[in-house]
């Protein structure tokens, strides 16, 4: 998309950016399944080992090794095996997982003046080479947990008889490098405007000019209603007057009873129902 200057858009709102906090949220999580992912001597678990009872088993990670049972909770670690710790997986899972951890960091440490936090607007550039950190970081950390997920038979000291599982330090460091390049490669797209500049909220000016005309509203229209005023007709035979239209007619008059007149001078000649 060629570029354009920053006089031709504008943004929506004064919110920070939903990349930008996609990315912000989800690092830190990755980071922290990542760590445990390193420290926890818990990479594969071998069963059914030899001369040893049958609900013992031993957790093999990249710094430790600990021998456990079903029935107990605590564990005896720092076992020394010099054959697996010799293998060349071992040495570059403790150099990659370490430095997926600081790599992490720094990318946060960059990208935080970037994120729009007391900034009217986010300085994308800063923010998406913290976001590009953070995606080498997950990078990191997929390599060792996939290569010794693929050789995880091929290790030293695994017999045919032993019994290899997988281990939940494998399956965090899945989730956490996932989490992490994710969230770098989110935040690194916003360096450059895509998708009509919906990835930083904004939009261009003449959009915005065209929406606001579009919805302006129209003056009312003006409509000529005839006037009710209209000259009586001489030749009309309505009983009524042009005043009596004034009156309140929505309910009928009483009549008003007519004056009884006292004849005094009678001089008919009485009857008897007179008497």
């Amino acid at each position: 998309m060629p570029r354009r200057s920053a006089q031709e858009w504008i943004r929506l709102s004064l919110r920070t950016p939903g990349i930008l906090i996609f990315g912000m949220v989800l690092s830190p999580c990755g980071w922290i399944l990542d760590l445990t992912a390193t420290v926890a001597p818990n990479w594969r678990t071998l069963h059914d080992i030899p001369n040893t009872p049958e609900n013992e088993f031993i957790q093999q990670g990249i710094w430790d090794i600990c021998r456990a049972t079903s029935t107990n909770t605590r564990a005896e670690c720092n076992l020394q095996d010099t054959t697996y710790f010799g293998n060349q997986i071992i040495e570059v899972a403790q150099g990659l997982m370490v430095a997926s951890l600081i790599v992490t960091l720094i990318g946060l440490a960059v990208a935080i003046p970037g994120v729009r936090c007391w900034k009217d607007r986010p300085n994308w550039t800063v923010a998406g080479l913290g976001g590009l950190l953070i995606f080498l970081s997950g990078v990191m950390t997929i390599i060792p947990i996939a290569w010794y997920t693929h050789i995880l038979d091929d290790v030293s000291t695994v017999t045919p008889r032993i019994s290899v599982r997988v281990g939940y330090c494998i399956i965090l460091g899945y989730i956490g490098g996932i989490m992490e390049i994710l969230a770098g490669f989110v935040m690194f797209i916003g360096i450059c405007r895509c998708c009509g500049g919906k990835n930083r909220g904004e939009v261009r000016v003449e959009e915005v000019n065209r929406a606001r005309f579009s919805h302006q509203k129209q003056p009312p229209r003006r409509v000529d209603v005839p006037s009710l005023n209209r000259a009586r007709s001489s030749a009309s035979s309505v009983p009524y007057s042009k005043d009596s239209m004034d009156d309140d007619v929505s309910f009928p008059r009483a009549k008003t009873p007519a004056a009884r007149s006292v004849n005094t001078s009678y001089s008919g000649r009485p009857y008897d129902a007179d008497l």
